[in-house]
């Protein structure tokens, strides 16, 4: 990787600012003072200094975060806090994306990353990952039967769509569902479609991934092989 490109990737600055940042700051690479931004090395190897401050790296990197109420999915927003606020060192600088977003009001297992291949995985449609969600409902659930059949909703650009439940554990009002797309409110709207509103809903399992007793806000680093067999 070039200099310019790490300084660009960790948020140092920009890699047309990149030539600037090396003449005001000491930037080493092991015990070597850098001058040069189209310098190359691999930094999952060979260790950043910054004005004496090391600067962890690793490629790639991938989080799961326990999603709170009222932040949301996205890497920036002007009205709302987003999860990548609740990242902090030293996995704050990473560009992550966001794989599967869950909505506002919407809680539980968010995944991180920073490979564009691992994200592809986890959202395109073509993988079938089982998702599973708890969702409090407001009134007792007795329509399992028609959303394992599947019902007609509408998309994020209001085109109808059939959407299945691959299983459903039923606990009167509290109801576990599981699916493999991620549409816009797909959850709530399946539930609506029955006649049900959803007062509650979280996200517990992605793949073999489950949230397990992770607090809200917190994050842990997993592994590709956490999802999928």
């Amino acid at each position: 990787m070039r200099v310019d490109k790490f300084l660009s990737s960790m948020k140092f600055c920009t890699r047309k600012q990149a030539k600037s940042f090396l003449e005001t700051h000491e930037f080493l690479i092991d015990e070597t003072r850098i001058f040069s931004q189209s310098h190359s090395f691999d930094p999952n190897i060979e260790k950043v200094y910054i004005d004496r401050n090391y600067v962890y790296y690793e490629h790639p990197i991938h989080l799961m975060l326990n999603k709170p109420k009222g932040y949301i999915s996205a890497n920036k927003d002007q009205m709302f806090p987003c999860v990548t606020d609740l990242i902090k060192e030293p996995f704050h600088r990473f560009d992550f994306s966001i794989a599967g977003r869950l909505d506002l009001d919407t809680e539980g297992l968010l995944i991180l990353t920073t490979d564009g291949q691992f994200l592809h995985e986890i959202t395109h449609p073509n993988y079938h990952l089982p998702k599973v969600y708890e969702a409090h409902l407001d009134h007792r659930f007795m329509h399992d039967q028609e959303l394992l059949e599947g019902v007609q909703i509408l998309d994020g650009k209001n085109k109808p769509y059939e959407a299945k439940a691959l299983e459903i554990r039923n606990e009167g009002q509290i109801v576990f569902i599981t699916i493999d797309e991620g549409k816009f409110h797909q959850v709530k709207r399946m539930f609506s479609s029955v006649g049900y509103k959803v007062l509650y809903l979280k996200r517990i399992k992605i793949g073999k991934l489950s949230l397990g007793d992770l607090k809200p806000g917190a994050y842990v680093k997993i592994e590709r092989r956490d999802l999928f067999d």
